[in-house]
Formats: C-alpha cells, structure tokens, sequence
C-alpha cells in the first residue's frame, strides 16, 4: 500500500500526463491527463489502439504500448506498482524536439559525407599495404564515422517516428526477413566474444511489414544487449507465433538494466547521457524500436527475467493484404547510402578492426 501511495503522490509532480489504473479503471490523474479530459471512473481498454492482448499479460516490467486519445495516437509507458499500473504519456514538447532533431541532423548529413570522401582519399589501399599502424588509424577513424551514420540516421528519422500518418508496408515472407537479418547479425556478433542463439518460425509466413523499421530495430535490440553482456556471455532470441501475433524476445546475460531506469528507457532521448556509464546514450535506438512495434500493431516490453539480464519483447500483429491488390515496395534510396547496415547500426559494439578503409564507399 505504501508503494501505491508513493505512486499517486509522484503523479502530481510529474510534468507528462500520467494516471494510475487498477482493474482496468483509471483511479488518479495528475493535471496533464486531466488537461486531456482524463478522469477518474474511466475504462482503459477502449482507448488502446496496441497492446490490449499485451496488456491483459502483463505483469511486471515496463511496458510500451498505443493509446487513442482525442482521436490521435499517444504512446504511452506502463509500469507496475503493488496492484495499479501507472501509465505516463509522451509529452507533446517530445515531437516537437524530435522533429528539431531531424533537421538538425539533415544540414549535418552533406559535412559528414565531406568528411568520408577525404577519410578515403587519406588513406588509401595502396599506402597501408606492410604498414600495421597506419591501418589501425584508418580502422579507428572509419568505426567513428560509422557512428556518427547511425547517430545522424537516428536523429534524421526522429521526425518521423512522431508523425501520424502509416508508413507504407509490404507483403513479405517475415521467416525470411529475420533469418536474414540474424544470418548477417550473427557474422558480426561473433567477432566480438558474445554468442548470438536465434530460434525462427517453424515455417514461412507472409504478412505486411516494414522491412527496414524491423531491420532497424532488431539491430539496436542486440546493440543495447551488446553494451550489457560480458564477453563469453550469450545473447538468445526467439521469433515465435500466437494466434495472429508475432512475438520477438531477446535476452541477454548481462547485469540488467537498473530498476531506477526501466521505467524510464522509453522515452529518454531527452535526458543527458550518465556520465557514469556511457553505455546509456540519449536513447534514440529505443523510439526507433518502440516506433517500429507501433506501425506493426505491436508493444515492446522490458522486463528482467530470473537468472538472466535483460529482456527485450517486442510484439507485432499478423495483419495480410486482403483487398487482393498486389502491393509492391516503393523504391526509396537506401538510408545507408548502400553502406552495410549492420555495421552502421552495431558500430558502437564492433571492434574497430572491421573498419577497413574499404568500408567506406
């Protein structure tokens, strides 16, 4: 009961719309969720727009799903506290900073690009042969550039993953997609100690889907579980089926992220990077796989199971093509810039040393 208490007093303070829920019944709102003509005596299930069957499952952790509220679409955060849930809801100041993101990120796009092209004409194939120290120059700046890609990747999509409107998706074979996936993950993940396991579907199953949103989001799942795992240890993932659900789990063998900061990883792109542990950036990575969950219908749960660190579910919604249109991929420029992606978007765990200068292309 104490816990509880705590709970509906800190509600008060918080800046964010926020409310705490028991049985499914709103029972406090803080003014932000008023302010949203939240109230007391309201039923949360009808408002969910993701994660109702997610929802009846849960139990401990902190949970991201959709809500509908005055007609648009809120992501919303859940945790757990004795017999009440507490949901607090993206600020609307949150969109506006991630679209200021973007742009930043795009007048930074054509420096960088500069940058790259001289990085190359620095160090050329031909001056590296019989010369170890120079190649380990050219394999440090190259991995730095890389990150600075994923960075501004990040930053340049930011703006998108506040907009509205549904993304395009396409008809694919999802047992395929994440076995190719995983195939060019487990490559580069074995250059670092740590052993990747991945369970597939059974069998193929063809639904809609982003391709490169889930491409995207798998790679900064094992990214963050690559911060946390000691060398030796074991990343394990599994796609599985229930019903007209799919669900990812991946779990590393790590320390487990701080009870103190679950609660909070959904939406940290605000805060400052700890000064403490530099393996918590400003948490982009985690508003592209929340966003990702979301246009497939899905959540994403963190939770920390027994004997095991972290664990990462993300869910999405089986959902196929029934208007017997064929529906082919827009051809849109590669976001790497033909670039490999796995090497983008795990650059802060790989060694440097596959950053070769012919990497950069």
């Amino acid at each position: 009961m104490d816990r509880e208490l705590d709970a509906l007093g800190m509600l008060d303070l918080m800046v964010c719309p926020g409310f705490c829920v028991k049985d499914h019944t709103i029972v406090k709102c803080n003014p932000g969720a008023e302010s949203l003509l939240f109230s007391p005596g309201m039923d949360i299930i009808p408002m969910l727009a993701t994660g109702e069957t997610e929802y009846a499952e849960f139990s401990g952790g902190c949970l991201y799903l959709t809500l509908v509220v005055n007609g648009a679409p809120w992501g919303a955060s859940v945790t757990r506290v004795g017999d009440w849930d507490v949901f607090l809801l993206e600020e609307s100041a949150d969109r506006s900073e991630l679209q200021a993101m973007a742009l930043a990120a795009r007048e930074l796009r054509e420096p960088l690009a500069g940058i790259m092209i001289t990085a190359e004409r620095m160090f050329p194939m031909s001056a590296m042969e019989n010369n170890p120290a120079l190649q380990e120059q050219a394999a440090r700046l190259n991995r730095g550039l890389y990150q600075m890609l994923r960075i501004l990747g990040n930053m340049s999509d930011a703006g998108s993953y506040s907009e509205e409107h549904a993304p395009h998706l396409t008809t694919m074979d999802v047992q395929a997609l994440f076995r190719e996936i995983f195939e060019k993950v487990q490559a580069l993940v074995s250059h670092t100690g740590i052993s990747l396991e991945f369970e597939n579907l059974p069998q193929s199953l063809y639904c809609l889907v982003h391709p490169e949103k889930l491409e995207r989001a798998v790679m900064n799942i094992i990214s963050n579980a690559l911060k946390f795992t000691p060398a030796g240890g074991t990343i394990q993932a599994r796609l599985t089926r229930q019903g007209s659900r799919l669900t990812l789990s991946i779990c590393d063998s790590g320390e487990g992220i701080p009870d103190a900061i679950r609660g909070s990883v959904h939406s940290r792109f605000r805060r400052t990077p700890g000064i403490e542990d530099s393996r918590f950036g400003i948490g982009l990575g985690m508003v592209l796989i929340r966003s990702a969950a979301a246009i497939h219908g899905g959540t994403v749960l963190i939770d920390h199971p027994e004997g095991a660190g972290t664990r990462i579910t993300m869910t999405l919604k089986i959902r196929q093509n029934t208007s017997g249109a064929f529906r082919s991929a827009p051809r849109l420029p590669d976001y790497a810039g033909e670039l490999d992606h796995g090497l983008i978007e795990l650059s802060e765990v790989l060694p440097h040393g596959l950053y070769g200068t012919e990497k950069i292309k």
